[in-house]
């Protein structure tokens, strides 16, 4: 199973409102499906137009590796050659840092990965797990 487009779209919508409601910095939000591919992407007036590669390394990270971005954070301090290899191997697309969150079914498949960038990594994280939480999905961030 994977993310629909309609779900997409109302995850980054709360994700956005979350963020406005903690008012941070303007983000960037990326919804990848399983496969690790966008499946729909916006940025705020005000972000820096650099935040789409973030964002995206963000959730890439936690869909490829099974592994939210707290968790590659913790990995990356304990083992960076791990990391290091890691980034190699996906050609330095993975962002090892909180706001890389996994989307779970009510099964607990993951069927994607939002990343979240714009202000600091723990802020982008609380906007991610609000905007998965609020269409009833379980985010493992």
């Amino acid at each position: 199973m994977s993310i629909s487009l309609r779900r997409a779209r109302t995850i980054i919508r709360k994700t956005l409102e979350k963020g406005r409601a903690l008012e941070l910095k303007p983000l960037s939000v990326v919804m990848l499906d399983g496969g690790g591919h966008v499946q729909a992407f916006e940025r705020e007036d005000g972000a820096a137009p650099g935040r789409f590669a973030i964002a995206h390394g963000k959730a890439y990270g936690a869909v490829m590796l099974g592994m939210a971005g707290t968790a590659q954070m913790a990995r990356a301090e304990a083992q960076a050659y791990f990391m290091t290899a890691v980034n190699g191997v996906f050609g330095g697309q993975v962002v090892p840092v909180p706001g890389g969150v996994l989307v779970r079914d009510k099964k607990g498949a993951v069927i994607g990965a939002v990343g979240v960038t714009g202000d600091t990594s723990d802020n982008d994280l609380l906007a991610a797990l609000a905007g998965i939480e609020a269409v009833g999905l379980t985010a493992d961030g």
